[in-house]
């Protein structure tokens, strides 16, 4: 069982990459990339774990992407994370983050309460502040229902808390991640509320981009959506993928080892590095 896209207390997942390999594990995924957020730190932990657990990790980091004025994730597997331009390219989105929390910070203290921010990042930790941290510090004073609600109400765009941000170029990130000797996949395409057209094109210029795969199977995807990402997939000449995007207990995130299938006709991405590719059915989910 394959999950490709998770995330652990380096970036905004709410599990330590200990924590995660160990709930993979026993939830029976066989194959698990963590790919935090613009960050690589918690891969040598849970390479460790993953040998422990008897199971397969696969290196992998999300990169935060900025297309035609929509922010996008590129999800690199198989990656090296010691490579040069990958390590400064991620060290740069890092700065960027941490200025977006403090200016998050700042007008969200102008709405609601002071040392918001301070707040935050006790709770981050060693790891960066993105806005999961910010929705959770929300709901925990009952300014939010939970997580997701409180993206809703504070963190979504034209709400109080949100702050434009201009990320790498989608060639920039899908560069770092060849060079890294890793394949770049779009992630959850259908969550960017983009029309038939915008996504198209978004997919279109990601394959001319170097781009090999595209998140087929996504975590709190629907059926539709699922059918819609293996059209665009199939119509592109694009991998198939699949990651739960899991980033812990709370905020509605699915759990570990539910993905459904992927589709049948579709080429797994996993088919470029796996020695013994599992058969059709078993892909994805079962």
């Amino acid at each position: 069982m394959y999950d490709l896209h998770t995330h652990s207390t380096a970036s905004d997942g709410a599990y330590a990459p200990t924590d995660l390999v160990t709930r993979a594990a026993a939830a029976g995924i066989t194959t698990l990339a963590l790919s935090d957020h613009d960050s690589t730190a918690g891969l040598a932990e849970a390479q460790g774990a993953a040998r422990a657990a008897g199971i397969r990790l696969i290196p992998a980091v999300e990169i935060s992407a900025t297309w035609r004025g929509h922010t996008v994730h590129i999800v690199g597997l198989h990656i090296a994370p010691d490579s040069g331009p990958l390590k400064q390219g991620l060290a740069h989105l890092r700065a960027v983050r941490q200025e977006r929390a403090r200016e998050m910070g700042r007008r969200l203290e102008r709405k609601l309460i002071p040392g918001l921010f301070e707040a935050v990042s006790a709770s981050a930790g060693d790891g960066m502040i993105t806005r999961t941290h910010f929705a959770r510090q929300l709901a925990a004073l009952g300014l939010a229902g939970d997580a997701r609600d409180a993206f809703e109400r504070y963190l979504a765009r034209g709400k109080p808390g949100y702050v434009p941000t201009e990320w790498a170029e989608p060639a920039e990130a899908i560069g770092w991640i060849r060079t890294a000797g890793g394949t770049a996949v779009l992630a959850h395409p259908q969550r960017y509320r983009l029309s038939g057209g915008q996504l198209r094109r978004l997919v279109g210029e990601f394959q001319e981009m170097g781009g090999a795969a595209l998140e087929v199977v996504s975590g709190n995807g629907a059926l539709g959506d699922t059918q819609a990402s293996a059209e665009c997939a199939r119509r592109f000449g694009l991998l198939a993928s699949c990651g739960s995007d899991f980033h812990g207990p709370d905020g509605g995130w699915p759990k570990l080892g539910r993905l459904p299938p992927l589709p049948a006709d579709l080429t797994p991405v996993w088919s470029l590095w796996s020695p013994h590719p599992l058969p059709r059915q078993r892909a994805s989910g079962s």
